[in-house]
């Protein structure tokens, strides 16, 4: 019973440590329990020890999924469920992935390999088919922006790192006080532990104060046309959409305006891509632009293109039950008083809305599944590089990131590297009504801010429309529900940080030594029976 109220523990608390409601100082004890209890399994004398290692892990690895992200049911309970179970499923293989090292190494070793696999566990989720980096520890200082000011050098990884090096250092003062009975023997212990945490908060807050945001400002409106986008989204016509947008822009629109954004595929009614010079509502985009010459337009649109060439079609393209191959595109678009159109296509897919994962194995045991979220039900076709949208404006090149995009660290310094100075959010983040998911998105996108060291226009259909800064200062926001149009300021920055040249460096150097320390322990003899 103890082992599993242990496990409860780590749940709660690191749950009660994420944002946006969450205390993260939290994190920092969060998998001192689970630790607690896979040693107490270690040493006890029960049968199945890797099993109830795993059992124990599951049951906290639920509750902490649970809690945090449990606002996936309001867009698909099965897909919610997937999330929840199989997540918690992959952390607890690796606390039994831990406990096989833990027999076989010593207590430091096999606290590094856990720390290392953990990073490495968080950078799978970054790059395979069911990518789900939500719960990615560094994550969970989203919202205390002030005390993370230094990944802009780390990337969210430093923030994994940090939680887990205080993790172990408090477990391995808790060993040391139960072998020793004696409070002095833990107070250095307890010192270093102090410093480590508020070390690099110090550190982040001279950052944070130092930093002065230099560069050339323009003038931005984020749309939120709050369409809901299960009973009108993809019912209303584009020409109605490009109304609405266009009555929502004249609110705010000045003769200094350089940037419009509005939401993805706010123009949800299919266009073929060939034919979009055509559409009608194209026409008065067109048309209102060349009365604000000044002005460009980034929009999120759905695509479509049909093939007639068999050589064309990709593993992401879909056929139709008439014969017909296609292509389906959530895309960005960027209009301006140039005759050309600037497109780039999402190429971070959402699993089971967008894409169905390992095709080849699961296509034969479920068919073509998709969950329903209203619209087409197609896989989405990418494009493998960043594109940016440029503007007569040599200083304002914009990233056109969207939706689910934003919460990949590396991935969205691509656009950095390929020029933008500026990044653009375009998201909907309806599905989720009113729960902690916009919410935690929302602050999501403060962390690709500083580790960019880009300020941010965000635009939601319905969610928090926002205006950020280089720091991950909030400047101003729409609320929640609200239809309207945000205008502001925002600086373009040409530097590169650290981490946009390195990457995930951190995270690379985990696999390795989780690697090594792996292949070296495991041809050992296990030194607990």
């Amino acid at each position: 019973m103890k082992n599993f109220l242990l496990a409860i523990l780590s749940g709660f608390i690191l749950a009660l440590g994420w944002p946006t409601y969450g205390v993260p100082l939290l994190l920092f004890i969060g998998f001192v329990p689970l630790l607690m209890m896979e040693q107490r399994v270690r040493v006890s004398e029960i049968r199945w020890k890797k099993l109830a290692v795993f059992g124990y892990s599951y049951f906290g690895f639920v509750i902490w999924n649970y809690i945090t992200t449990n606002w996936l049911q309001y867009a698909d309970v099965f897909g919610a469920s997937f999330a929840i179970l199989v997540n918690s499923m992959l952390m607890s293989i690796m606390m039994v992935l831990y406990h096989s090292i833990a027999k076989r190494a010593t207590t430091n070793i096999s606290l590094l390999f856990l720390m290392c696999l953990w990073m490495a566990f968080e950078k799978l989720h970054l790059g395979w088919d069911f990518s789900w980096p939500w719960l990615n520890l560094g994550n969970g200082f989203s919202e205390y922006f002030t005390w993370i000011q230094w990944y802009e050098y780390t990337g969210t990884f430093g923030g994994t790192l940090w939680v887990w090096i205080v993790n172990i250092l408090i477990y391995k003062g808790i060993l040391k006080y139960a072998a020793e009975k004696s409070v002095k023997s833990i107070q250095t212990d307890g010192i270093i532990v102090v410093s480590i945490i508020f070390l690099p908060i110090l550190i982040s807050l001279g950052i944070y104060h130092s930093y002065n945001i230099e560069g050339e400002q323009v003038n931005v409106i984020a749309l939120q046309p709050n369409i809901d986008p299960y009973s009108e989204k993809y019912n209303v016509p584009n020409e109605a959409v490009a109304d609405l947008l266009l009555t929502l822009t004249d609110d705010k629109i000045t003769s200094k305006t350089d940037l419009v954004v509005a939401p993805e595929t706010v123009f949800a009614d299919n266009v073929k891509i060939n034919q979009l010079e055509d559409m009608y509502f194209k026409s008065k985009l067109d048309a209102y632009i060349s009365e604000h010459p000044n002005m460009n337009l980034l929009t999120g649109i759905s695509f479509i293109n049909f093939i007639t060439d068999k050589s064309k079609i990709k593993e992401q393209s879909n056929y139709h039950s008439s014969g017909i191959w296609y292509d389906d595109y959530n895309s960005a678009m960027m209009l301006n008083k140039s005759d050309s159109v600037q497109l780039y296509h999402k190429s971070k897919l959402v699993v089971g809305v967008e894409t169905l994962p390992y095709q080849e194995i699961i296509k034969p045991l479920i068919g073509d599944f998709m969950i329903d979220l209203g619209g087409t039900l197609a896989m989405k076709t990418t494009q493998d590089e960043r594109g940016v949208f440029t503007t007569d404006n040599p200083n304002l090149i914009a990233a056109p990131i969207i939706c689910y995009e934003s919460v990949y660290g590396e991935f969205v310094t691509g656009y950095v590297q390929n020029g933008a100075t500026v990044l653009a959010i375009i998201t909907n983040d309806a599905w989720w009504g009113e729960t902690q998911g916009h919410k935690q998105h929302l602050s999501y996108a403060r962390l690709r801010a500083i580790e960019t060291r880009r300020d941010i226009v965000r635009s939601a259909n319905t969610g928090i429309s926002a205006l950020i800064n280089a720091k991950g200062e909030i400047m101003s926001s729409l609320d929640y529900n609200t239809q309207g149009a945000l205008a502001g300021t925002l600086t373009t920055n040409e530097k590169i940080t650290f981490y946009t040249r390195a990457g995930d460096y951190i995270a690379r150097i985990a696999i390795f030594v989780a690697l090594f320390v792996f292949l070296i322990t495991m041809f050992r003899r296990s030194r607990v029976s």
